[in-house]
């Protein structure tokens, strides 16, 4: 089988712990080099996966004529510079989220990479979950009727690191919003095939000192009438959190638990009505659970084997930059609904 050489700019962190190994397991992706600011770093990364070559400087890699498709997994402030050498040297990009600090640049982004003919996406490897496969495709088949009403939570014990970026606003663009409420805004979108509107948010800083969120509660609107809830903390203990997902129509329900995180996992019931008219008892008799049947994998695979996919038989995305551009005006909007204590509409 034909495979992509890859490239790998900023190799350490969740490129190394998921990324990269979800890689090696693609049967139409090889690394082939990898680019660390610290070249001992990047030597090390590249002695673990048996690639090629080591860097510590993007542009090196991007030059590198054996290199087909760049995924960037470096902290979001040094995303912009990267990604435009990309599209320059016209080569596929595949970018972690948020793309960029600004809307205004991510658009640049993406300009530049229409503009070079290039296949680009954005690293919302969630979409690529079982369940969350699963569960689209049970609600697209009208099972839970029309979806009225979801929720999703991810969060987990995040105490001050002076030499962390996500905790510098400067580095990051923001907190728990940017870092890990978008996974849940994203998945719930994806699952229920609609995009959000209106926001409505509490962002804060409740407990630690750093200058980013710690706390975002968000209420999203959609397009198709649907309202969502997301909660997403880095001050509550990793053994406290369950990380539901809970999806209501007027037929059924979805709850899960567990399926949103790195690993593909979970648990999750589904519950399917008839019609029976009004009860004006209101008793309440529980239905018995349908179990989803699917099989468990690797996300980070499934996430650089559809791309890579797509670079090799020219077909369309799955996650295009354009879901990463359209996530970040739903933070912006949250951002402001915080600050102005009020509705605030997504802004394209």
């Amino acid at each position: 089988m034909k495979k992509v050489k890859w490239g790998v700019i900023g190799a350490g962190g969740i490129a190394d712990r998921r990324t990269i190994p979800g890689m090696m397991l693609a049967d139409n992706a090889e690394l082939v080099a990898v680019m660390e600011i610290n070249m001992e770093l990047a030597e090390k990364i590249r002695a673990k996966y048996g690639c090629k070559y080591a860097y510590d400087n993007y542009q090196e890699l991007i030059d590198n004529p054996e290199v087909e498709a760049i995924y960037i997994a470096s902290p979001v402030f040094a995303h912009v510079e990267p990604a435009m050498a990309v599209a320059k040297a016209k080569k596929h990009l595949l970018c972690e989220k948020p793309i960029a600090m600004t809307v205004e640049q991510t658009k640049e982004i993406i300009e530049a990479c229409k503009a070079a003919g290039v296949k680009y996406a954005t690293g919302f490897m969630m979409r690529f979950g079982a369940y969350h496969m699963a569960i689209k495709k049970l609600i697209e088949e009208g099972k839970i009727g029309n979806v009225v009403s979801a929720r999703a939570q991810l969060s987990g014990w995040f105490p001050e690191s002076a030499k962390n970026w996500r905790q510098d606003k400067k580095l990051s663009g923001g907190g728990a919003l940017v870092d890990m409420a978008v996974h849940c805004i994203d998945i719930l979108e994806y699952m229920i095939g609609s995009e959000t509107e209106e926001v409505a948010a509490f962002v804060d800083t409740r407990t630690f000192t750093y200058n980013v969120d710690d706390s975002a509660n968000i209420l999203i609107k959609l397009g198709n009438g649907a309202v969502g809830y997301v909660d997403a903390h880095f001050n509550v203990p990793d053994a406290a959190v369950k990380n539901r997902v809970e999806i209501y129509g007027t037929k059924g329900s979805v709850i899960c638990e567990k399926t949103i995180g790195q690993i593909d996992e979970g648990n999750v019931e589904v519950y399917m009505s008839e019609d029976k008219g009004y009860d004006a008892q209101q008793d309440r008799t529980d239905s018995e659970a349908v179990k989803l049947d699917v099989e468990f994998g690797n996300m980070y695979t499934r996430e650089i084997e559809s791309f890579s996919n797509s670079i090799l038989n020219d077909a369309e995305v799955a996650i295009p930059m354009e879901v990463g551009l359209h996530i970040q005006q739903v933070t912006d909007a949250a951002y402001r609904s915080a600050e102005n204590k009020k509705i605030e509409k997504v802004l394209k």
